[in-house]
């Protein structure tokens, strides 16, 4: 059978499968290689074969999953972080007044700087006794 391209389908999968084949085959060996030149000199453990390095990274993939990333550390992205994180942002900072934003700014500015203590100098409680105020504020204004 032929795709839109005029080439054969079956030709496509024999090449995907053979090459699944040996980047198992290569994982395998570069696992048994890394293990037993490390694991035995550093730890004093035992030297293991081609089957039991396969074995141990499918427990390895069992215990701590597939590499989907789509859901880890908040999101899909460029390293797994969720891009929403800028909307709650914009969204907690339409409550504020324009000095409590001011505040945010500087607060988030300070995370990237060198040596920062996270979150020494903001004051959380405060933050939060300021929101409830609004809160009460734009609840009675309505």
């Amino acid at each position: 059978m032929r795709n839109e391209f005029g080439k054969r389908r079956g030709f496509h999968i024999a090449k995907f499968l053979v090459m699944g084949v040996v980047f198992i085959i290569v994982v395998g060996f570069a696992t048994m290689l890394l293990w037993n030149y490390l694991i035995p000199e550093l730890f004093h453990g035992p030297v293991i074969t081609y089957w039991q390095a396969l074995g141990l990274l499918l427990l390895g993939k069992l215990l701590f999953g597939w590499h989907n990333h789509q859901r880890s550390w908040g999101g899909g992205g460029r390293w797994g972080g969720g891009g929403d994180w800028k909307a709650r942002i914009k969204e907690k900072m339409a409550h504020m007044t324009p000095e409590q934003q001011e505040k945010m700014k500087q607060h988030l500015r300070n995370r990237c700087r060198p040596g920062y203590a996270w979150g020494a100098d903001w004051d959380w409680d405060d933050t939060k006794k300021e929101d409830e105020d609004i809160k009460k504020e734009d609840k009675e204004s309505h």
